[in-house]
């Protein structure tokens, strides 16, 4: 409730109130956005190499309630908030603004340690060697994103109209009192909580060692049998509490770090060795999820714009603000997620074999091409915009277009039910998949996606801007959206997602899961990857 409260709205905040140009304001937002997701890798990394994740969650918590006690006051205090007359606002001052963005980055910074470390911890709680509570941990992220989506649709629906009908402070003022309530609640369970111990050594330590001695042992030949490689004792790692990971053949290249060699330097054990494999496994899957990231910047971005144009009546006294159409994102994936976990699973279980359904890679690609939909229907609605623009001669950027915002509904419910593929699915194969000793560190692979999603948004739209208003041309993304053409915008971001559709199934196809993980492996140390032994007639 408290990041949705802020993020879905503030492009209108920062356009009314701080007086930006569409251009900087949808950067901003993208900016702040993906500094929110990008944090929580120093989060995770705290939490899975020091302190735990209980301990940096609290931590980090205050912070947040922090940066949100500031934000109220910036949008309070009459010295920090630009003054207003008739709905005029005077321009923001030095001081007002950089008040209002140290307030933005210190919930940043807050977000960074609750992120990564909250829905792993609730994921602690389920032990992984009772079958029953194995079964219950395969429904728990459907229902975590579920009950997070919640907080989102009072924030969609019952916040954003708060903030533009009853002042910008009461409504960063609710989900600041929400927020210390369930902080409270929260504390209150922490004589119950299953707690797992830090157990991890340096962990980016241990990463880049592998491919470092990797490269120095280049020239060695890699035996055929990898029980030559070097390797600890099982006892060693059961009297420390640590998991052994044996040999798989994926990223051949690597295991030159196992290489028992004259040097006085120890090699790298198998199991180091099968970390860094599976960290460099997720990256690739973690690099084909940027541009559907990008699609869902938009959601809080281009697409609020683009409702601020529209009628937005209902009734004659009642106005809908554009920023609640995200709601129908929410509403969508409530409905979603309970027929997904209760119908859809069941019906392909028995079809497929798998607990799961289908494949965690599955989903994925699933929730994907329904985004690429999205993204399409999106630039077909702005064509009809442009074509109502045209024939009623609208050239204002404040006319209202004579067509009904719930025109946006389709691609606003249709990123919805992506999202019971792709967002949840993408939260639960990172941590699923993850190595067992970094698995909050393994969840900032799907917070620093949507992360770097939102900076090459912004990258994207900033580059767009200023290629197509060269010389004379007329920018896609201008400060006047009834006369840009943001149909074009959106077609560029369907081709790239096609493109990024076929780079998915690539890297889909030469994955190995974690619980697929073979122990013989015939010769060689070059091959890159090999086909997951997932049996599933749907495997990817």
């Amino acid at each position: 409730m408290a990041f949705y409260g802020i993020a879905s709205n503030l492009v209108n905040y920062l356009t009314t109130r701080l007086h930006e140009d569409t251009i900087s304001s949808v950067r901003n937002v993208n900016n702040w956005s993906g500094a929110v997701w990008i944090t929580p890798i120093a989060g995770a990394y705290i939490a899975d190499s020091y302190i735990g994740r209980f301990w940096t969650f609290t931590a980090s918590s205050l912070i947040y309630v922090l940066g949100m006690i500031l934000l109220t006051m910036a949008v309070t205090v009459k010295s920090l908030r630009p003054t207003c007359e008739n709905g005029v606002c005077n321009k923001a001052s030095s001081l007002q603004i950089s008040f209002f963005y140290i307030s933005l980055y210190t919930i940043a910074i807050g977000a960074g340690g609750t992120k990564p470390n909250i829905s792993t911890f609730g994921a602690d709680q389920f032990d992984s060697y009772s079958i029953e509570e194995k079964k219950q941990k395969v429904s728990f992220f459907n229902w975590w994103m579920f009950s997070s989506f919640l907080g989102a649709l009072f924030a969609t629906l019952g916040l954003v109209y708060i903030q533009e009908n009853l002042g910008w402070g009461l409504g960063y003022g609710i989900p600041t009192v929400g927020l210390l309530v369930s902080l409270i609640v929260f504390y209150v369970g922490t004589p119950f909580y299953r707690h797992k111990v830090v157990k991890s050594d340096n962990l980016a330590k241990d990463l880049i060692q592998v491919p470092i001695t990797a490269f120095k042992n280049r020239n060695v030949h890699c035996p055929d049998d990898h029980l030559e490689l070097y390797e600890l004792d099982s006892h060693h790692y059961k009297s420390n509490g640590k998991h052994q990971v044996h040999h798989t053949p994926t990223f051949r290249f690597l295991d030159k770090a196992a290489i028992k060699t004259r040097s006085r330097e120890l090699p790298c054990t198998v199991t180091k060795v099968e970390v860094a494999k599976r960290v460099l496994g997720l990256t690739f899957i973690w690099l084909v999820t940027l541009i559907p990231s990008t699609l869902w910047a938009q959601v809080n971005t281009l697409f609020v714009k683009q409702g601020t144009t529209l009628d937005r009546k209902i009734g004659s006294n009642f106005q809908i603000p554009a920023a609640s159409l995200g709601s129908f994102v929410t509403l969508s994936m409530l409905l979603s997620v309970p027929m997904y976990d209760q119908y859809f699973v069941p019906f392909m279980r028995k079809k497929t074999g798998n607990p799961r359904g289908i494949t965690l890679l599955q989903r994925l690609g699933i929730g994907f091409a329904i985004q690429i939909v999205a993204i399409a229907v999106a630039s077909a609605v702005e064509v009809k915009r442009m074509r109502v623009i045209r024939e009623f001669h609208i050239t204002s950027p404040k006319q209202v277009v004579p067509m009904n915002i719930f025109w946006l509904l389709p691609q606003y419910s249709l990123l919805g039910i992506g999202d019971v593929f792709n967002a949840i699915g993408l939260l639960e194969f990172f941590y699923d998949q993850s190595p067992e000793e970094m698995q909050s560190l393994g969840t900032t692979f799907f917070t620093s996606g949507i992360g770097l999603g939102n900076f090459l948004n912004s990258f994207l739209v900033t580059m767009i801007d200023k290629i197509t208003s060269k010389g004379e041309g007329k920018s896609w993304i201008g400060d006047n959206l009834n006369d840009s053409r943001l149909d074009y915008y959106y077609g560029f971001l369907m081709v790239i997602s096609i493109m990024n559709m076929g780079f998915f199934l690539w890297a889909a196809s030469k994955y190995v899961y974690k619980s697929d993980e073979t122990k013989e492996v015939s010769g060689g140390c070059v091959q890159m990857g090999a086909k997951s032994i997932d049996t599933s007639p749907l495997s990817i």
